[in-house]
């Protein structure tokens, strides 16, 4: 475990990193026994310089909860992250490529809570039982941290790679519809670069706020009424270049997308 000092200067280097949009070197590479909880330390500590600096807490991320994005990652197990306010963007957004590091887009379903969920025995019914509305969600994922040969202690403390979402489409009730058969269909610039089914995250959409609302009980936190929780993503990453523009046709509940500029 590594100790404070080490701690609050890895997590002011990554703050530092987002700043001036330039990746730090790899932690595993040069804090080799850094370990997941450490991860989760710095992205804590990151977190309370960010709010310190007047962002506001939207909601969480949960990521790699499908086999799509563990293939991808190499990594095997769900990671979470925050998401503030200034993250979230509309529908038909005009993205500025050039803010975020060659950013990535990924097909989610976000969750807006009414109740707040708390760990560490929530179900799955507690989750449709706290979940006002479901919603269409693109994730761009960013990297404040030199993506070659990344551990999941590096994208923990990158804040799971979050850089921001864009929400639309058609809201929908949790019980309106079979979550685990929402579809997605992903176009950049016209063209069909990916599809994928809810249920590739965890067999069901839901089953990563559980696994989340269990996973921060252990550190004395809560889903709380209000957040935005992004559920994980059931495509694989897209990378996307300056000009591209994104789009997701998720069927019955409406279309998303973004340009990047």
């Amino acid at each position: 475990m590594l100790d404070t000092n080490t701690i609050t200067a890895i997590a002011d280097e990554l703050v530092e990193a987002g700043r001036t949009r330039t990746p730090v070197p790899r932690l595993t590479q040069r804090y080799p026994e850094m370990t997941v909880e450490d991860s989760y330390r710095v992205q804590d500590l990151w977190r309370q310089r960010c709010e310190a600096n007047g962002r506001t807490l939207a909601g969480r991320k949960i990521g790699l909860t499908s086999k799509a994005m563990q293939y991808a990652t190499g990594i095997t197990e769900p990671d979470y992250g925050i998401i503030f306010d200034d993250m979230v963007l509309e529908n038909g957004a005009t993205v500025e490529w050039d803010a975020y590091t060659h950013p990535r887009i990924e097909v989610e379903l976000a969750f807006l809570l009414n109740k707040d969920i708390a760990g560490p025995n929530a179900t799955l019914f507690d989750v449709l039982n706290a979940t006002e509305y479901v919603v269409p969600a693109l994730e761009i994922l960013d990297s404040r941290i030199e993506m070659e040969g990344r551990t999941i202690v590096d994208t923990i403390s990158d804040n799971a790679a979050m850089g921001a979402m864009v929400v639309g489409g058609n809201p929908v009730r949790p019980h309106d519809v079979d979550l685990r058969w929402v579809a997605a269909i992903l176009y950049k610039n016209q063209v069909v670069e990916e599809t994928g089914v809810a249920a590739g995250v965890l067999n069901h959409p839901g089953a990563g706020v559980y696994w989340l609302a269990n996973k921060i009980a252990a550190h004395g936190d809560t889903l709380k009424a209000g957040e935005l929780i992004l559920a994980g993503s059931f495509t694989r990453p897209l990378w996307v270049h300056k000009g591209d523009t994104v789009f997701a046709d998720y069927g019955k509940l409406g279309t998303i997308t973004c340009r990047f500029e």
